[in-house]
């Protein structure tokens, strides 16, 4: 299992949190499985960026984003050198801290307006 570490977020995670991923999985699946009900409106698809996290630590631990995730990170709000969407970004044995930004652009079903 590989240790996340979750800053905290305002609504989502107020303390943060310290939790376990099993490798493979992504960093989408392991908050949603430890009751971090981050956003992710398009299921998971790579069709938003309602999932985008800040990878403090262990960045380089992560595959590279496609081209695909890449051109979606380009619209999300707060984007960083480090920014990924959770939903792509798959678990190896490093340990992660990472951060949920404030604000998201929920393209799916805000016609990309700020929530």
């Amino acid at each position: 299992m590989t240790r996340i570490i979750v800053l905290p977020h305002q609504e989502l995670c107020p303390h943060g949190a310290v939790i376990e991923a099993e490798p493979g999985k992504s960093i989408c699946e392991a908050l949603l499985e430890n009751g971090i009900e981050i956003e992710h409106a398009c299921e998971m698809s790579c069709a938003c960026t309602t999932c985008h996290v800040i990878v403090r630590e262990g960045y380089e631990s992560l595959e590279p984003p496609d081209e695909v995730e890449e051109d979606m990170l380009d619209k999300a709000w707060g984007l960083t050198p480090v920014s990924r969407l959770s939903c792509q970004a798959i678990v190896a044995d490093m340990p992660l801290t990472i951060e949920i930004p404030k604000y998201t652009i929920n393209m799916v079903k805000e016609g990309g307006t700020r929530k």
